[in-house]
């Protein structure tokens, strides 16, 4: 494709994203791109680079345009994100107008409006002074004070943090080979490909490659997953035999981690509220050689978790939540997200907890994860969890897992960020219920 059609779809893409605000981002890139198998691999990392720049840029680029005294009264177009994006990042102002040429595959050409928007830009950086700090680092306003209660005096840089690229992270199968053997044939593939620091099964790519594609991938030796999300799996230790339950499962990512560890040796039953993904889960167990899992979908007056009370050994909590340690592989997650979402969520979250635990045997494990970086979903959750259940109580040193790299070890809980870690956005607490007397 010409750089013309790159712009072209890119635009196209934004606008599919901006008339669909309650999906993931992902989701409608995936559809997008599936309905276009004539743009090949190269193309369309190249667009989707374009398009998730933008959204991690958003609000600045949008601070941008709205200065333009040619913008009152009118919306901030895709057209013109698009171009602002590629303005910022480093193609010079004349080159991108004369992207929009109108011709075959181009986007059409620019109106004088646009053109004087973005001859406002001149002299700019993406991120200025004059801006606020929730416009610079990309988040919403009314979120301040629930990162100062997270993270102090220390907003900022954490914050920052989220705006970087993610990686992208590998967790080894074990029960279809070991790391070596896995980073020996990826590399052997062409990728470039490191060991993780945190999480004994993982692997490091820099940026988009096309693991999916590889054999390692489809023949189940690697499954796509955050080092983060592999030190849930990790602080869980489920042992093989146990009876173990994954009571928010979505598409089993944790669930294969889990089956992993305990060596396909127990049963593991995964759970969910949506049909959708927990089918999507089958290949994904299918492929990766797992065969102690069973999946129940969670309905409204269902009495599946009463008449299981204190029948598990391991109970997983990985609750929905803000999604707010997300937001570096995730940015289109900054636009959806809102304070009666955070309202809505801590009492949900709250409720799951609370059920969850009746299904814990006398002396097992309750885990309570999420990716939020947000203390109201974390560990004030917690707090009040074991205020109301004294029946439980965070893991000692000597019980925690010791699957976890050293920095982490004798936690009974902890948190995970990109700054501090390199991780998403995190938070883990193990739980053990009292032994009956």
């Amino acid at each position: 494709m010409t750089p013309e059609a790159r712009l072209s779809a890119a635009i196209e893409l934004v606008c599919a994203i901006q008339s669909a605000p309650r999906r993931p981002a992902d989701a409608t890139a995936n559809a997008f791109f599936r309905e276009r198998r004539f743009i090949g691999g190269g193309d369309r990392r190249a667009i989707s680079s374009l398009v998730w720049d933008v959204l991690r840029a958003w609000r600045r680029l949008h601070w941008h345009l709205r200065a333009a005294p040619e913008a009152r009264g009118h919306d901030i177009s895709p057209r013109l994100l698009c171009a602002a994006m590629l303005f910022f990042s480093g193609t010079p102002l004349a080159q991108v107008q004369a992207l929009f040429s109108g011709e075959r595959y181009a986007p059409s050409r620019l109106t004088e409006r646009e053109r004087l928007m973005l001859d406002e830009l001149q002299g700019h950086t993406l991120t200025e002074a004059k801006q606020s700090q929730a416009v610079q680092l990309e988040y919403p306003d009314w979120l301040t004070p629930y990162l100062e209660q997270s993270f102090g005096d220390q907003v900022a840089p954490e914050m920052e943090a989220m705006l970087t690229q993610p990686s992208l992270d590998l967790r080894v199968n074990l029960l279809r080979g070991t790391r070596s053997e896995a980073l020996r044939e990826l590399r052997r593939e062409g990728f470039e490909v490191e060991e993780t620091e945190l999480s004994p099964w993982g692997l490091r790519m820099g940026g988009r490659q096309p693991v999916t594609s590889s054999p390692v991938f489809q023949e189940g030796l690697v499954e796509i997953q955050d080092e983060g999300s592999q030190l849930v799996a990790a602080a869980t230790d489920p042992k093989p035999g146990e009876r173990l339950l994954d009571y928010c499962a979505g598409a089993a990512g944790k669930t294969l981690a889990l089956a992993m560890l305990m060596e396909n040796r127990g049963q593991i039953t995964a759970c969910d509220v949506s049909q959708v993904r927990l089918e999507g889960a089958v290949k994904r167990l299918r492929r990766a050689d797992v065969h102690n899992v069973s999946r129940h979908l969670l309905v409204e007056g269902d009495k599946w978790a009463k008449r299981r009370a204190g029948s598990f050994d391991t109970v997983l909590v990985d609750a929905p939540c803000s999604g707010t340690g997300t937001w570096r592989r995730n940015p289109d997650a900054r636009l959806r997200l809102t304070e009666q979402d955070i309202e809505e969520l801590v009492p949900k979250q709250a409720e799951i907890l609370a059920t969850a635990a009746r299904m814990v045997r006398p002396g097992g494990k309750l885990v309570y994860a999420t990716c939020s970086l947000l203390d109201v979903e974390n560990s004030l959750q917690l707090k009040n969890f074991l205020k109301a259940h004294p029946e439980f109580s965070l893991v000692s040193p000597q019980e925690a897992s010791k699957l976890l790299p050293p920095k982490l070890q004798g936690q009974g809980s902890f948190s995970l960020t990109p700054r501090s870690d390199g991780t998403d956005g995190f938070f883990v607490g193990v739980m053990k219920r009292r032994e009956e007397a």
